[in-house]
């Protein structure tokens, strides 16, 4: 029978509420984030990947308006933040999805505190973006290695590639 997934998008205080009562029952906190604009295997294997680091996946999923002020191409998002959110919410390797608008989730970060910290291979740990609160607070950070040829990236120009044949 099929579940509606919806209810695992939530706000950051309801996010950190969530994290304050799993830390409390000696669980492990795990944190990424990013665009998921049009998911595929990549991102499957990579969330399913994060969440064996822990008891709980908090995903911060960037806003259209983040994602357009990181300037990834200038139609990007494909999908807009509300249908992301839905489909990324549907993946059982997630627990809850929080969309924020700013640049970068170091915001969040503070707030969740989790006890790990993850993100794509394409991010070295120093530069992920969080580390050090992370660090600080004595948890870990991953960069988990990408599945090669696969990112969103790729699938947008193999479509564009197909449509000027």
């Amino acid at each position: 029978m099929w579940q509606d997934t919806r209810s695992k998008i939530v706000s950051a205080s309801k996010a950190a509420e969530a994290v304050s009562q799993a830390v409390s029952q000696g669980k492990k906190v795990v944190f990424t984030n990013g665009c998921f604009d049009i998911l595929h295997a990549g991102h499957v294997r990579y969330l399913g990947e994060a969440r064996n680091l822990g008891d709980l996946l908090i995903l911060g999923l960037n806003s259209d308006n983040s994602v357009k002020r990181q300037n990834k191409a200038p139609d990007r998002p494909i999908n807009n933040q509300e249908n992301r959110a839905e489909v990324i919410s549907a993946l059982a390797a997630v627990d809850y999805v929080i969309i924020f608008d700013e640049d970068t989730p170091a915001r969040l970060i503070e707030l969740i505190r989790p006890g790990v910290l993850v993100k794509g291979g394409d991010w070295p740990v120093h530069k992920i973006v969080g580390a050090d609160t992370v660090k600080a607070a004595g948890g870990e950070v991953h960069s988990i290695p990408l599945v090669t040829g696969l990112s969103t990236t790729n699938v947008l120009a193999r479509i564009r590639e197909s449509q000027e044949e």
